[in-house]
């Protein structure tokens, strides 16, 4: 479009020198005589050269200073800055950007700054507002290193639970599609079978990790239970313990099942299992969390046909991650603790 404006010009120019008329030559040309006027004071000025596209304009430039003060405002939050979510879209970034850096900078520009300085478009993670903090800081400083520095003889395991269910609607994943037409999955509305899987991330340093799993299927039927009693957690520990040929230091999370009276005799009775609790509200600090991910990642988007479908499914998935150690090692690494070898004696 600029270089056909520009070919305009440069044709009115050539007839200013001409001597025609302005009203001919908007007439000619199909522009408005305040056009051509304003054209022909350029041509007076600067010749044919005025007439010339100058080119697009540039962008203001955002250096590495001002970038890290838009960086530590976006770390504020949106809320700080009044708005009433907690969600950065690129017309509030340029909004913080004209305000604090006084520098006015088009949607597309504001997506090439954050684009160029390692940011992207990502769905948060959630934090309970009950966590405390203070209270995980101290976890891991004080309760981590008795487990990755203990003197005791282990067997391969240092170990953490969680547990998942999985039903015949499949987690949801974002997928490309025309603009204004939301792709649909067709999914079982309802079933009278719900999957619950619990599963071991088993860490030892100099000891490829390995993951323990147990799926369990549970029939949606009035009062009947649909998800795991403490004798299937107990009888998961005495799996592991099998599979991995010595003791366990053993990673709880919170759940009520794993403060039932009976699970807590079982540790206490056998000398092989030690019990540490993971702080309230500190699934991030969870090994299992990140592979339920990968998990529920693999099986988005997918419309199970029956139930076996599904059970065939998530087997197929956890055996793939258990035949890929560095998986198991990533979920470790995903929670910031490390382990170390254990202090000789």
């Amino acid at each position: 479009m600029s270089a056909f404006r520009e070919k305009i010009r440069l044709r009115a120019g050539m007839r200013f020198a001409a001597g025609e008329k302005t009203a001919v030559i908007a007439k000619d040309l199909r522009v408005s005589v305040r056009s051509v006027e304003r054209w022909r004071r350029a041509w007076r000025e600067g010749g044919m050269e005025a007439l010339r596209s100058a080119g697009p304009a540039n962008s203001p430039t955002v250096t590495d200073a001002q970038f890290a003060v838009l960086e530590a405002e976006l770390g504020k939050g949106p809320s700080a800055h009044g708005f009433d979510d907690e969600r950065w879209t690129l017309a509030r970034v340029q909004t913080v950007i004209r305000r604090r850096l006084r520098l006015s900078l088009s949607v597309a520009t504001v997506w090439r700054l954050l684009k160029r300085h390692g940011w992207s478009w990502q769905a948060p993670a959630r934090r309970a507002l009950e966590r405390d903090e203070h209270a995980v800081e101290l976890w891991k400083k004080e309760v981590w290193p008795r487990v990755k520095g203990s003197r005791r003889p282990m067997g391969p395991g240092s170990s953490s639970r969680t547990r998942a269910g999985f039903s015949m609607t499949p987690p949801r994943a974002r997928t490309w599609g025309r603009r204004g037409h939301t792709p649909v999955i067709r999914v079982r509305g309802r079933s009278r079978r719900r999957t619950s899987v619990a599963a071991l991330c088993c860490y030892k340093p100099g000891v490829e990790s390995r993951l323990i799993h147990r799926p369990r299927n549970h029939l949606m039927l009035k009062g009947a239970r649909k998800s795991f009693s403490w004798q299937d957690y107990r009888d998961l520990l005495v799996r592991a313990h099998i599979q991995l040929g010595g003791p366990i230091v053993m990673v709880w999370d919170n759940l009520n099942t794993h403060l039932a009276s009976g699970l807590k005799r079982y540790e206490a009775e056998h000398d092989w299992l030690t019990t540490i609790r993971l702080p309230p509200y500190a699934p991030d600090l969870n090994p299992v969390e990140a592979l339920w991910s990968l998990v529920c990642r693999a099986m988005a988007n997918t419309a199970f046909d029956t139930p076996d479908d599904l059970d065939r499914v998530l087997r197929r998935e956890l055996r793939r991650i258990q035949l890929r150690p560095h998986l198991v090692d990533g979920c470790l690494t995903a929670t910031g603790l490390t382990l170390a070898p254990p202090t000789p004696p």
